[in-house]
């Protein structure tokens, strides 16, 4: 009988399986325990299960210069762009610049991982400021790649390490990232025929989107978590919850490639309830 699993365990399946063979998915570096388990392990965790389950091409692509790193070998999440974890960490080929030999505006980079601190109805991302931009209450890391992500990767998944009013609100201080003001047809009113967001994981649920009107919408809500507490931690209207199906959990043979494959020293996928 294998061990129940954490969230992050049954997030990283979930998003194994959006992936397909021959992709390119880019991730970055999170600051914080939790933010870098959302944003950098889960991410990883899940790209590593793709391609040894259905997509064995898929390149992963970590900080922008490592490719294909072997994640098993990882002795902790790396911190920083350069850490000697990431520099030592084997893979088949560093790049001296970012990204290498892919080209952005091309549309080489199939997906990414982002994060922010506010997300709103229509997708749109905040890592600016809180408050009014000419007189914010709190300045922010800034927009990193917020821009790119949103605009020429193919699609861009948002890592919600928190879920709280504050975090999902109805209009953000600030975008730092562009989702579907407007549905499709806002998008192209800016130039943008292709991108933006697939999925927004939290710690509470998955949202989905629909594209043409431009509109949050939830695709699954974790085990444990009421639509009570999904409301009341969300600070925009969910609509009709009913028919709202439960995360699905991950198979007995996902588990065992996540905990003795994809990361048998337990640094990319640690459960963040048990650590308080």
């Amino acid at each position: 009988m294998t061990a129940a699993c954490s969230l992050p365990e049954r997030l990283a399946v979930l998003l194994a399986k959006e992936f397909s063979d021959g992709e390119v998915g880019f991730t970055g570096l999170g600051t914080g325990r939790a933010a870098a388990v959302y944003i950098t392990g889960i991410p990883l965790a899940a790209m590593a299960l793709a391609q040894r389950t259905h997509a064995p091409s898929l390149t992963v692509l970590l900080a922008g210069w490592s490719h294909n790193p072997d994640l098993s070998q990882l002795h902790g999440l790396p911190e920083l762009e350069f850490d000697e974890r990431l520099r030592d960490l084997p893979c088949e080929a560093q790049s001296i610049d970012y990204p290498g030999h892919f080209v952005l505006k091309r549309g080489d980079i199939s997906f990414g991982f982002s994060s922010g601190v506010q997300v709103d109805s229509q997708g749109n991302l905040n890592g600016v400021c809180v408050g009014d931009p000419s007189r914010p209450d709190v300045r922010l890391v800034g927009p990193i790649l917020h821009p790119e992500h949103m605009t020429l990767f193919g699609r861009e998944y948002i890592m919600m390490p928190h879920h709280e009013v504050r975090n999902f609100v109805e209009k953000v201080d600030y975008v730092s990232g562009v989702g579907y003001p407007g549905g499709l047809a806002g998008r192209a009113e800016l130039g943008l025929h292709s991108g933006g967001p697939a999925l927004v994981i939290t710690p509470k649920c998955i949202f989905n989107f629909d594209r043409e009107i431009g509109r949050m919408t939830v695709r699954s809500i974790h085990a444990s978590v009421s639509e009570a507490a999904l409301r009341s931690a969300t600070g925009f209207e969910l609509g009709d919850l009913s028919e709202v199906p439960p995360t699905p959990e991950p198979t007995e043979e996902d588990l065992h490639l996540l905990r003795n494959v994809v990361d048998p020293r337990g640094h990319l996928l640690p459960d963040l309830d048990q650590e308080g």
